[in-house]
């Protein structure tokens, strides 16, 4: 198939230079990666590469496996009674399978669909919690890597003066920057991102994107989502996931705009799905 199909516009958000990803280094590789729940397969044998400093989106229908895949990266499948995963997935060549779980969701930051502050604590409380789990006890380290994170979040202008104030009093978009926050006080190599905007209104949503641009300069993200646009704006490279298969993996501009199967091309303008 080599017609063109524009539908879907892949302007970035944010001004951004072309990246060769070519030439990035492998952060994450999935090889022949099966998921189970009981007797039901949801994930046949997904293989891909994913670049380090790299936006990667997973996009298909609902029940496809997204999901199952983000929860298989960080080990979180596992959690679930009577799931198994078959297969191979390596985090900078190392088997994440034969590495210390705590460790793995460490390295492996999650970001849920809805905002899930910690109702209890502070703004403060909610991004230092990681590192207070962690052992860290030095208060000034502490309130330091707290400033960092969420300047990263760009949340800090926002809360400075309400550190101390619960978690839950900010806005639906401000608490996913929080949470996003709290995922990057504790310095992981990627963010793994279940669709991170999908419970917020259109700024919210932009400053997510905007975001997610800035954060691949020192992260690997992949963030799973329905929404076509926000896909090509935010990714350098997308997959299309159906029925629990990879489809199609390749860079975005050109799954949007010449995709090679025609389930991709039909998905994408709205065929079916």
């Amino acid at each position: 198939m080599q017609k063109e199909i524009s539908t879907i516009s892949v302007q970035p958000t944010v001004a951004a230079v072309p990246v060769e990803l070519a030439s990035k280094r492998e952060k994450i590789s999935a090889h022949q990666v099966c998921a189970f729940f009981g007797q039901n397969q949801a994930l046949k044998n997904i293989s891909l590469s994913i670049p380090e400093h790299s936006v990667v989106a997973i996009i298909g229908p609902s029940g496809c496996g997204k999901s199952t895949f983000l929860r298989s990266v960080n080990r979180m499948h596992e959690m679930i009674p009577e799931s198994r995963i078959t297969g191979t997935l390596t985090l900078d060549g190392e088997d994440i399978y034969q590495m210390d779980a705590v460790q793995v969701r460490r390295r492996i930051g999650m970001v849920f669909q809805k905002p899930n502050p910690f109702p209890t604590m502070s703004i403060a409380d909610n991004v230092s919690a990681g590192l207070r789990m962690n052992g860290m006890r030095d208060r000034r380290r502490i309130e330091e890597i707290v400033e960092r994170s969420l300047r990263q979040a760009a949340l800090w202008n926002e809360v400075k003066d309400s550190l101390f104030k619960g978690g839950m009093s900010l806005s639906g978009g401000q608490q996913q920057r929080l949470c996003i926050a709290r995922a990057l006080a504790v310095s992981p190599d990627v963010l793994l991102m279940d669709e991170p905007a999908s419970a917020l209104d259109p700024i919210s949503t932009a400053k997510i994107e905007e975001l997610m641009y800035e954060l691949k300069k020192d992260y690997t993200i992949v963030i799973v989502t329905h929404n076509m646009q926000q896909a090509a704006r935010v990714s350098d490279r997308t997959a299309f996931f159906y029925m629990g298969e990879l489809i199609e993996y390749d860079g975005t501009k050109k799954i949007f705009t010449m995709p090679s199967k025609k389930q991709t091309e039909e998905y994408i303008t709205g065929r079916f799905g």
